[in-house]
């Protein structure tokens, strides 16, 4: 076999150059064959031959072998180390020329020869980008009836349309319209290729959205034909274009004033309207999508108290009871986005003891990292925002106390900041009623730990310090506090080059040699 291929490719180089249709048909069969038993060897072969940058002179729009050669490059650029030797010998230009063939098979294969090539490769997608491959494919859909060849446009799409200069492209070629056209023609249909078709154009729609660019023009300043399209799509019936609806929401949601010209149109009663439908079906990915879009609205700080207005926490709490994490995750950075420095809504939140059992619960959901995290933030965040005695209560009484303790070990500085800041303002507004729990939490061991810690990030010093200057007033962690030694470790931080560090050592010092 191996001889065999090694005068197959001696014998294309030749007939290559004299352009002998038959003899050229026979040496493409015996590499087809050869690459059907053992392609990945074959490829290796293919490549070492430097025959690619021949196959670049073949893809003639008249050659009747053009199909084969088009076949051989899809079967080579299935093995990874391939593509870039491909886009390297200039296979993407003549590839992209044969997308206006009439012929059905010469279609197939370069459609097939071009997807494989930008599969998973972000060399071969820049390569693209100066290409106009974009164009050439919008214009080949357009003119495609046919559910298969438009599905084998799709397949070439979609990998390219991750890179983001492509997306634009893509844009501007009119492949918007095009898709909404295809969702409007089969919205309705129960037919199986309709159906798979209509899934395949929304989620594409939804990939455009994702470059910054493309999804700013679409948006238009909200009012955008596609924009007002995808609205449409939030209360149809068909949970495909909900699901899509709801992401595309979600991605023109990346910036502040997208959200506040969203929020001032009416699109959170839509979203409400459209999580109720869902509360009892429970379709997952249609909540945790939703969800996703209240989000990212919640994140401006005048979209807060409209949102909240709106009665957007009741209608994120019905989902309290979900036990699926993705959605769990999303319930929790929405209600933490809404209450950031809203201190009437954190206060409601904080007293409502089913929320809080439920965060203590999922602050222990050691298999889900996420909501984990998201958990302990939220309870935190409950407390610094509304700055509530009642609100540190519930969270003693349903056992959070450990678990904002624990989160001062985090390995992410912004995780432990946020716990220091609320453990102070308990120790500052019921250091009584959380004195057991912070004890047993061993949380002064753990600030004694922070201090003496040289990879300790300044801002933690700071606040570990004026959380030990706030724990004195309990006569066992004071009691704690004297038998550890903190003055050493906390003299040294007088010379630190921080100066609010150093400053709060400095105080911390004085208070610590007054009590002891």
């Amino acid at each position: 076999m191996a001889d065999n291929l090694s005068d197959t490719l001696k014998k294309l180089k030749i007939t290559a150059v004299d352009r002998t249709d038959d003899s050229l048909e026979g040496c493409l069969d015996c590499l087809l064959q050869a690459l059907t038993q053992n392609n990945m060897a074959t490829s290796e072969k293919i490549q070492g031959s430097g025959i690619l940058q021949v196959f670049a002179s073949l893809l003639l729009p008249q050659s009747s072998c053009t199909a084969k050669v088009a076949n051989v490059i899809a079967e080579i650029a299935k093995n990874e180390f391939m593509r870039i030797p491909c886009v390297d010998a200039g296979l993407i230009s003549p590839l992209v020329q044969l997308l206006n063939s009439k012929d059905q098979e010469v279609l197939l294969q370069t459609g097939r020869a071009l997807g494989n090539i930008c599969y998973d490769s972000q060399s071969s997608k820049e390569q693209f980008a100066s290409t106009n491959i974009a164009e050439e494919l919008v214009k080949l859909f357009k003119k495609q009836i046919e559910h298969d060849k438009r599905e084998m446009v799709f397949e070439v799409l979609a990998p390219l349309a991750e890179n983001d200069a492509i997306k634009l492209q893509l844009v501007e070629s009119g492949l918007v319209e095009c898709l909404l056209e295809i969702v409007q023609q089969k919205v309705d249909s129960d037919k199986e290729e309709d159906i798979a078709e209509l899934k395949t154009a929304s989620d594409l729609m939804v990939l455009l959205l994702l470059g910054d660019e493309s999804m700013q023009k679409l948006f238009e300043g909200g009012k955008g034909n596609v924009f007002q399209r995808v609205l449409s799509w939030i209360p149809s019936n068909n949970h495909q274009l909900q699901l899509a609806g709801a992401l595309a929401i979600a991605n023109f949601a990346r910036n502040d004033g997208n959200c506040i010209h969203m929020v001032d149109n009416g699109i959170v009663e839509k979203l409400m309207d459209l999580l109720d439908r869902h509360v009892e079906d429970g379709n997952v990915t249609v909540q945790h999508a939703a969800l996703s879009a209240l989000r990212n609205l919640a994140i401006p700080v005048v979209n807060k108290a409209k949102m909240l207005s709106a009665g957007v926490t009741e209608a994120v709490l019905k989902f309290l009871k979900s036990e699926m994490p993705p959605v769990q995750f999303k319930l929790l950075g929405t209600l933490r986005m809404l209450i950031d420095a809203q201190a009437e809504a954190a206060e409601q939140l904080g007293k409502n003891v089913k929320l809080v059992e439920r965060l203590v619960e999922w602050c222990e959901a050691k298999d889900h990292a996420g909501v984990m995290g998201e958990s302990n933030r939220l309870l935190s965040a409950l407390i610094r925002h509304s700055k509530s005695k009642d609100v540190i209560k519930t969270i003693v009484q349903s056992g959070g106390i450990k678990h904002l303790v624990t989160m001062a070990t985090s390995e992410h500085v912004i995780m432990q900041n946020e716990a220091l800041v609320a453990l102070a303002l308990i120790a500052a507004l019921e250091l009584g009623t959380a004195e057991k729990d912070l004890e047993s939490a061993q949380l002064v061991q753990i600030l004694h730990r922070l201090l003496a810690d040289e990879r300790s990030a300044p801002e933690i010093k700071y606040n570990s310090m004026v959380l030990i200057c706030a724990l004195m007033g309990s006569e066992s962690l004071h009691k704690e506090v004297q038998d550890l030694a903190f003055l050493d470790v906390v003299s040294k931080l007088r010379s630190h080059e921080n100066k609010s560090v150093a400053q709060q050592a400095s105080l911390t010092e004085q208070r610590l040699a007054v009590e002891s």
